[in-house]
Protein backbone atom coordinates (compact mmCIF):
# COMPACT_ATOMS: atom_id res chain seq x y z
CA UNK A 1 0.00 0.00 0.00
CA UNK A 2 2.48 2.41 0.92
CA UNK A 3 4.43 3.43 -2.00
CA UNK A 4 7.93 2.73 -0.59
CA UNK A 5 9.40 0.06 1.65
CA UNK A 6 7.71 -0.45 5.26
CA UNK A 7 8.43 -3.55 7.76
CA UNK A 8 5.03 -3.13 9.23
CA UNK A 9 1.20 -3.12 8.62
CA UNK A 10 1.07 0.43 9.91
CA UNK A 11 4.29 1.74 9.99
CA UNK A 12 5.39 4.10 12.89
CA UNK A 13 6.60 7.18 11.45
CA UNK A 14 9.02 10.34 13.32
CA UNK A 15 7.67 13.57 12.12
CA UNK A 16 9.66 16.21 10.36
CA UNK A 17 10.46 18.96 12.63
CA UNK A 18 12.81 21.78 12.34
CA UNK A 19 15.65 21.90 14.52
CA UNK A 20 14.95 18.60 16.25
CA UNK A 21 14.66 15.71 13.82
CA UNK A 22 18.44 16.01 12.54
CA UNK A 23 19.92 13.22 11.28
CA UNK A 24 21.29 11.62 15.22
CA UNK A 25 18.05 12.01 16.31
CA UNK A 26 16.91 10.63 13.02
CA UNK A 27 19.11 7.55 13.40
CA UNK A 28 18.38 7.02 17.43
CA UNK A 29 14.48 6.81 16.81
CA UNK A 30 15.14 4.04 13.96
CA UNK A 31 16.98 2.38 16.39
CA UNK A 32 14.64 2.37 18.51
CA UNK A 33 11.95 1.51 16.46
CA UNK A 34 10.36 4.04 14.71
CA UNK A 35 10.21 2.71 10.61
CA UNK A 36 9.93 5.58 8.85
CA UNK A 37 11.37 9.15 9.29
CA UNK A 38 12.07 12.42 7.33
CA UNK A 39 14.17 15.20 7.05
CA UNK A 40 13.53 18.77 8.62
CA UNK A 41 11.60 20.75 6.22
CA UNK A 42 13.97 22.30 4.12
CA UNK A 43 13.99 25.41 1.66
CA UNK A 44 13.22 24.56 -1.96
CA UNK A 45 15.11 27.98 -2.74
CA UNK A 46 17.98 26.62 -0.17
CA UNK A 47 18.30 23.51 -2.28
CA UNK A 48 18.33 24.96 -5.79
CA UNK A 49 20.64 27.45 -5.28
CA UNK A 50 22.83 25.12 -3.43
CA UNK A 51 22.77 26.80 -0.03
CA UNK A 52 25.70 24.89 1.90
CA UNK A 53 23.73 25.05 4.94
CA UNK A 54 20.87 24.02 3.84
CA UNK A 55 22.33 20.87 1.85
CA UNK A 56 24.13 20.02 5.33
CA UNK A 57 20.87 19.28 6.26
CA UNK A 58 20.29 16.23 4.26
CA UNK A 59 23.37 14.50 5.05
CA UNK A 60 21.32 10.87 6.34
CA UNK A 61 23.24 7.61 6.74
CA UNK A 62 21.75 3.84 5.29
CA UNK A 63 20.51 3.01 9.23
CA UNK A 64 18.28 6.33 8.68
CA UNK A 65 16.36 4.39 5.66
CA UNK A 66 13.26 4.51 5.14
CA UNK A 67 13.43 7.91 5.10
CA UNK A 68 11.91 10.89 2.97
CA UNK A 69 12.95 14.72 2.08
CA UNK A 70 10.99 17.23 3.34
CA UNK A 71 10.50 20.70 1.04
CA UNK A 72 8.63 23.47 1.14
CA UNK A 73 7.81 26.44 -0.75
CA UNK A 74 5.14 28.43 -2.24
CA UNK A 75 7.44 28.31 -6.33
CA UNK A 76 6.33 24.85 -8.33
CA UNK A 77 9.29 25.73 -10.39
CA UNK A 78 11.51 26.27 -7.52
CA UNK A 79 9.68 23.14 -6.24
CA UNK A 80 9.95 20.92 -8.78
CA UNK A 81 14.12 21.92 -8.99
CA UNK A 82 14.85 21.12 -5.55
CA UNK A 83 13.42 17.96 -5.80
CA UNK A 84 15.05 16.59 -8.59
CA UNK A 85 18.29 17.88 -7.07
CA UNK A 86 17.46 15.70 -4.31
CA UNK A 87 16.44 12.99 -5.79
CA UNK A 88 19.52 12.84 -8.18
CA UNK A 89 22.45 13.65 -5.02
CA UNK A 90 20.46 12.56 -2.22
CA UNK A 91 18.44 9.62 -3.27
CA UNK A 92 15.70 9.36 -0.61
CA UNK A 93 12.82 6.56 -0.59
CA UNK A 94 10.56 9.43 -1.38
CA UNK A 95 9.97 13.18 -1.50
CA UNK A 96 7.21 15.22 1.27
CA UNK A 97 5.63 18.44 0.50
CA UNK A 98 5.24 20.71 3.49
CA UNK A 99 1.39 21.88 2.97
CA UNK A 100 1.99 22.41 7.25
CA UNK A 101 3.79 24.66 9.08
CA UNK A 102 2.15 27.49 10.50
CA UNK A 103 5.16 29.54 11.76
CA UNK A 104 4.65 33.22 10.70
CA UNK A 105 8.29 33.55 8.91
CA UNK A 106 7.12 30.88 6.32
CA UNK A 107 3.66 31.17 6.14
CA UNK A 108 3.95 35.11 4.91
CA UNK A 109 5.55 33.75 1.76
CA UNK A 110 2.62 31.11 1.24
CA UNK A 111 4.81 28.57 2.37
CA UNK A 112 3.93 25.71 4.62
CA UNK A 113 0.05 25.63 5.69
CA UNK A 114 0.20 28.97 3.60
CA UNK A 115 -0.45 26.89 0.73
CA UNK A 116 -3.58 25.78 1.80
CA UNK A 117 -5.37 28.96 1.42
CA UNK A 118 -4.84 28.39 -2.34
CA UNK A 119 -5.82 24.38 -3.35
CA UNK A 120 -5.01 25.49 -7.16
CA UNK A 121 -1.25 26.22 -5.72
CA UNK A 122 -1.27 23.00 -3.35
CA UNK A 123 -1.93 20.98 -7.08
CA UNK A 124 0.37 22.82 -9.13
CA UNK A 125 3.17 22.01 -6.66
CA UNK A 126 2.13 18.35 -6.54
CA UNK A 127 2.04 18.32 -10.37
CA UNK A 128 5.28 20.18 -10.55
CA UNK A 129 7.04 17.89 -7.83
CA UNK A 130 5.71 15.08 -9.02
CA UNK A 131 7.06 15.38 -12.66
CA UNK A 132 10.54 16.10 -11.52
CA UNK A 133 11.31 13.20 -10.01
CA UNK A 134 10.61 9.18 -10.08
CA UNK A 135 10.59 9.14 -6.48
CA UNK A 136 7.12 8.56 -4.86
CA UNK A 137 5.44 12.59 -3.41
CA UNK A 138 3.81 12.58 -0.32
CA UNK A 139 2.66 15.36 1.53
CA UNK A 140 2.09 16.47 5.02
CA UNK A 141 -0.96 18.96 5.79
CA UNK A 142 -3.50 20.30 8.22
CA UNK A 143 -6.82 20.13 8.64
CA UNK A 144 -7.03 23.96 6.72
CA UNK A 145 -6.38 27.51 7.21
CA UNK A 146 -8.77 28.35 9.41
CA UNK A 147 -11.89 27.39 11.20
CA UNK A 148 -13.41 28.75 7.76
CA UNK A 149 -11.81 27.22 5.93
CA UNK A 150 -11.53 23.73 7.02
CA UNK A 151 -12.17 20.76 4.93
CA UNK A 152 -9.02 18.33 5.66
CA UNK A 153 -11.49 16.34 3.65
CA UNK A 154 -11.17 18.20 0.13
CA UNK A 155 -7.74 18.48 1.04
CA UNK A 156 -6.99 15.40 0.86
CA UNK A 157 -8.77 14.60 -1.95
CA UNK A 158 -6.89 17.42 -4.23
CA UNK A 159 -3.93 16.18 -3.26
CA UNK A 160 -4.59 12.31 -4.61
CA UNK A 161 -5.84 13.89 -7.32
CA UNK A 162 -2.53 15.81 -8.11
CA UNK A 163 -0.51 12.77 -7.65
CA UNK A 164 0.48 12.36 -4.31
CA UNK A 165 1.12 8.83 -3.22
CA UNK A 166 0.26 9.66 1.00
CA UNK A 167 -0.82 12.06 2.65
CA UNK A 168 -0.15 12.75 6.78
CA UNK A 169 -2.44 14.88 8.52
CA UNK A 170 -1.91 17.16 11.25
CA UNK A 171 -6.19 17.46 12.35
CA UNK A 172 -5.54 21.01 13.73
CA UNK A 173 -5.94 24.24 11.56
CA UNK A 174 -2.75 26.95 10.89
CA UNK A 175 -4.44 29.21 13.04
CA UNK A 176 -4.77 26.88 15.95
CA UNK A 177 -1.03 26.20 15.84
CA UNK A 178 -0.50 23.68 18.72
CA UNK A 179 -3.30 24.43 20.82
CA UNK A 180 -6.14 22.89 21.60
CA UNK A 181 -6.89 19.22 20.87
CA UNK A 182 -6.46 17.30 17.26
CA UNK A 183 -9.35 16.31 15.90
CA UNK A 184 -9.21 12.91 14.96
CA UNK A 185 -12.59 12.44 13.66
CA UNK A 186 -10.89 14.23 10.66
CA UNK A 187 -8.45 12.14 10.31
CA UNK A 188 -10.84 9.47 10.37
CA UNK A 189 -12.66 11.40 7.62
CA UNK A 190 -9.61 11.27 5.03
CA UNK A 191 -9.40 7.80 5.94
CA UNK A 192 -13.04 7.02 4.49
CA UNK A 193 -12.22 9.23 1.61
CA UNK A 194 -9.13 8.43 0.16
CA UNK A 195 -7.23 5.88 -1.89
CA UNK A 196 -3.97 6.34 -0.87
CA UNK A 197 -2.33 5.76 2.40
CA UNK A 198 -3.35 7.97 5.50
CA UNK A 199 -1.07 9.47 7.84
CA UNK A 200 -2.81 10.41 11.66
CA UNK A 201 -0.63 13.16 13.07
CA UNK A 202 -1.37 15.03 16.03
CA UNK A 203 -1.34 14.55 19.75
CA UNK A 204 0.52 12.03 20.10
CA UNK A 205 2.64 11.72 23.49
CA UNK A 206 2.40 8.52 24.67
CA UNK A 207 2.50 4.57 23.09
CA UNK A 208 -1.15 4.25 24.10
CA UNK A 209 -1.77 7.40 22.17
CA UNK A 210 -0.47 5.48 19.36
CA UNK A 211 -2.51 2.62 19.65
CA UNK A 212 -5.36 5.04 20.76
CA UNK A 213 -5.29 6.77 17.54
CA UNK A 214 -5.06 3.80 15.45
CA UNK A 215 -8.69 2.32 17.12
CA UNK A 216 -9.93 5.59 16.52
CA UNK A 217 -9.13 6.76 12.72
CA UNK A 218 -8.25 3.02 11.32
CA UNK A 219 -4.76 5.22 9.41
CA UNK A 220 -2.82 3.41 7.43
CA UNK A 221 0.59 4.72 9.44
CA UNK A 222 0.71 6.62 12.63
CA UNK A 223 3.31 9.95 12.78
CA UNK A 224 4.55 10.80 16.04
CA UNK A 225 6.13 14.61 16.36
CA UNK A 226 6.29 16.27 19.94
CA UNK A 227 5.48 13.02 22.21
CA UNK A 228 9.09 11.34 20.87
CA UNK A 229 11.19 14.72 22.36
CA UNK A 230 13.10 13.00 25.09
CA UNK A 231 11.59 9.38 24.98
CA UNK A 232 12.67 7.89 21.71
CA UNK A 233 11.92 4.39 23.27
CA UNK A 234 8.54 4.82 22.94
CA UNK A 235 8.37 3.89 19.55
CA UNK A 236 9.56 0.18 20.77
CA UNK A 237 6.63 0.41 23.49
CA UNK A 238 3.84 1.62 20.55
CA UNK A 239 5.13 -1.14 18.25
CA UNK A 240 5.09 -3.74 21.12
CA UNK A 241 1.39 -2.63 22.16
CA UNK A 242 0.00 -3.12 19.01
CA UNK A 243 1.32 -6.16 17.97
CA UNK A 244 0.36 -7.87 21.58
CA UNK A 245 3.90 -8.31 22.69
CA UNK A 246 5.01 -7.56 26.11
CA UNK A 247 6.03 -3.50 26.02
CA UNK A 248 9.74 -2.67 27.29
CA UNK A 249 9.67 -0.96 30.54
CA UNK A 250 10.25 2.88 30.29
CA UNK A 251 14.01 3.37 31.26
CA UNK A 252 15.33 4.12 34.43
CA UNK A 253 17.40 7.26 35.64
CA UNK A 254 20.48 5.84 34.66
CA UNK A 255 19.11 4.00 31.13
CA UNK A 256 17.52 7.80 30.66
CA UNK A 257 21.13 9.53 30.84
CA UNK A 258 22.94 6.73 29.24
CA UNK A 259 20.72 7.43 26.12
CA UNK A 260 20.91 11.16 26.28
CA UNK A 261 24.72 10.74 26.39
CA UNK A 262 25.22 8.30 23.46
CA UNK A 263 22.59 11.03 21.57
CA UNK A 264 24.78 13.88 22.29
CA UNK A 265 27.94 11.84 21.32
CA UNK A 266 26.37 11.60 18.00
CA UNK A 267 25.64 14.84 17.95
CA UNK A 268 29.15 16.28 18.54
CA UNK A 269 30.32 13.75 15.53
CA UNK A 270 27.79 14.94 13.19
CA UNK A 271 27.94 18.75 13.70
CA UNK A 272 31.03 20.96 12.50
CA UNK A 273 31.27 22.88 15.60
CA UNK A 274 31.25 21.22 19.12
CA UNK A 275 30.82 24.17 21.25
CA UNK A 276 27.32 24.51 19.41
CA UNK A 277 26.47 21.38 19.07
CA UNK A 278 26.57 21.73 22.77
CA UNK A 279 24.33 24.64 23.04
CA UNK A 280 22.16 23.32 20.52
CA UNK A 281 21.46 20.19 22.47
CA UNK A 282 20.38 21.69 25.68
CA UNK A 283 16.74 21.66 24.87
CA UNK A 284 17.23 17.50 23.99
CA UNK A 285 18.65 17.80 27.67
CA UNK A 286 15.54 19.14 28.73
CA UNK A 287 13.39 16.68 27.39
CA UNK A 288 15.19 14.03 28.58
CA UNK A 289 15.16 14.90 32.27
CA UNK A 290 11.84 15.74 31.81
CA UNK A 291 9.49 14.39 35.25
CA UNK A 292 12.60 13.43 37.19
CA UNK A 293 12.34 14.41 40.97
CA UNK A 294 14.05 17.60 40.87
CA UNK A 295 13.96 18.71 37.43
CA UNK A 296 14.02 21.94 37.17
CA UNK A 297 17.43 22.25 39.21
CA UNK A 298 18.49 19.55 36.60
CA UNK A 299 17.12 21.06 33.67
CA UNK A 300 18.64 24.88 34.95
CA UNK A 301 22.37 22.88 34.92
CA UNK A 302 21.95 21.37 31.46
CA UNK A 303 20.64 24.70 30.12
CA UNK A 304 24.02 26.07 30.75
CA UNK A 305 26.91 23.37 29.30
CA UNK A 306 28.82 23.96 26.38
CA UNK A 307 30.35 20.34 26.43
CA UNK A 308 29.59 17.06 26.50
CA UNK A 309 32.41 16.76 29.67
CA UNK A 310 29.66 19.08 31.52
CA UNK A 311 26.88 17.24 31.11
CA UNK A 312 28.40 14.04 31.76
CA UNK A 313 29.52 15.60 35.45
CA UNK A 314 25.95 16.68 36.13
CA UNK A 315 24.61 13.35 35.66
CA UNK A 316 26.93 11.52 37.66
CA UNK A 317 26.65 14.17 40.32
CA UNK A 318 22.59 13.52 39.80
CA UNK A 319 22.88 10.09 40.55
CA UNK A 320 25.39 10.04 43.29
CA UNK A 321 23.25 12.55 45.43
CA UNK A 322 20.86 10.53 47.40
CA UNK A 323 18.37 12.71 47.59
CA UNK A 324 17.19 12.58 44.32
CA UNK A 325 14.33 10.02 44.26
CA UNK A 326 14.47 7.44 41.22
CA UNK A 327 11.29 8.36 40.02
CA UNK A 328 9.19 10.15 36.72
CA UNK A 329 7.01 12.16 37.07
CA UNK A 330 4.05 12.35 35.27
CA UNK A 331 4.11 15.70 33.69
CA UNK A 332 6.84 18.77 33.45
CA UNK A 333 4.77 22.46 32.14
CA UNK A 334 7.70 23.80 31.95
CA UNK A 335 9.26 21.38 29.30
CA UNK A 336 6.20 21.21 27.89
CA UNK A 337 5.91 25.19 26.61
CA UNK A 338 9.33 24.73 25.30
CA UNK A 339 8.22 22.06 23.00
CA UNK A 340 5.66 24.18 21.71
CA UNK A 341 7.70 26.82 21.03
CA UNK A 342 10.16 24.57 19.40
CA UNK A 343 8.65 22.87 16.77
CA UNK A 344 7.83 24.19 13.39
Amino acid sequence: MFPYPVPHAVPLFLAPMAGVSESPFRQLCRGHGADVVVTEFLSAEGIRRENPATLSKLRFGADERTIGVQIFGSDPAAMADAAALVTDVFQPEFVDINFGCPVKKVVRRNGGSGCLRDLTLVRDIIKAVSAATHLPVTVKVRSGWNEEMRDPVKIGLVCQDAGARALALHARTRTQMYTGQANWDEIAAVVEALDIPVIGNGDIKSPQDVVRMREHTRADGIMVGRGSFGQPWMFAQARAMMDGLPVPETPGVEERFRIALHHARMVQEYELDPEGAAYEFRKHLGWYVKGLHNSADLRRQLHQVTSLGQVEGIFAAYLADPANERRVLVADAAVDEVAERLVA
